[in-house]
């Protein structure tokens, strides 16, 4: 009997057949063109650090021009949160690491501050393909972004003037809560009071006046037990 040890499709299997194929020539020209660049930009970091001056990324023609940011950037959000960073994933602001992360930049700054300065930074606009040059607006462009920003103020008056609005609305049925609260137990007290007087008249009628009602005479009973029976004056 002869064991068949080729494939399932009829033809042997090979160590390599089922590996991803690599170009080795193009890859190590990849490499040779990576050395290059690094090459050219230390040379360049060289020269604008005697020159006295900093270094940024070289022009490529495809940047555009600098624009106002149209996010605004919340910190509160991440206050009392935390952040899981990995042993060693960053060096200095190099890399990710506990902060705030520029992933255009991959550099970590410790507070916010630092950050938004950093966003302002023409190596962040290089970094996001923008020129760093603003673009001279129209006046036509003036006019509408006043108007723009007018509305938006308006706007925020009118919410604010709601929300005030509301506020003191549910602070006058708290209030409201509270004296009812507090006219209702007064009332129940008036009626509890009520209700052992009438009690306690009731009883007296019934059986006259020398009838003792529970809690009457409490305080001359106390007396009476510590031995003061009167206080009578020594005038005579």
């Amino acid at each position: 009997m002869s064991s068949n040890k080729g494939s399932a499709y009829g033809k042997p299997a090979g160590d390599t057949d089922f590996r991803k194929k690599y170009d080795l020539d193009e890859y190590a020209a990849k490499a040779a063109k990576r050395e290059e660049d690094e090459k050219e930009e230390r040379k360049a970091r060289y020269e604008a650090k005697i020159a006295g001056k900093k270094y940024y990324k070289p022009l490529t023609g495809d940047e555009t021009e600098t624009v106002a940011r149209n996010a605004t950037q919340d910190f509160s959000k991440l206050v009392g949160t935390s952040t899981l960073v990995p042993a060693g994933s960053g060096v200095g602001k190099k890399g990710r690491g506990a902060g705030f992360y520029c992933e255009a930049c991959d550099l970590t700054f410790k507070d916010n501050k630092q950050f938004v300065e950093h966003t302002n930074s023409m190596q962040h606009q290089r970094a996001t393909g923008h020129t760093g040059s603003v673009r001279k607006a129209t006046a036509e462009e003036v006019r509408q972004r006043i108007d723009t920003l007018w509305e938006r103020m308006q706007a925020n008056k009118r919410e604010n003037v709601v929300s005030l609005k509301e506020r003191l609305e549910v602070r006058k049925e708290e209030e409201d809560k509270e004296r009812e609260e507090k006219r209702r137990k007064r009332k129940e007290l008036e009626e509890r009071k009520r209700a052992e007087k009438e009690k306690e008249l009731k009883i007296k009628t019934e059986y006259g006046d020398d009838v003792r009602v529970e809690g009457e005479h409490d305080e001359e009973d106390m007396m009476a037990a510590l031995g003061f029976t009167g206080f009578g004056s020594s005038k005579k």
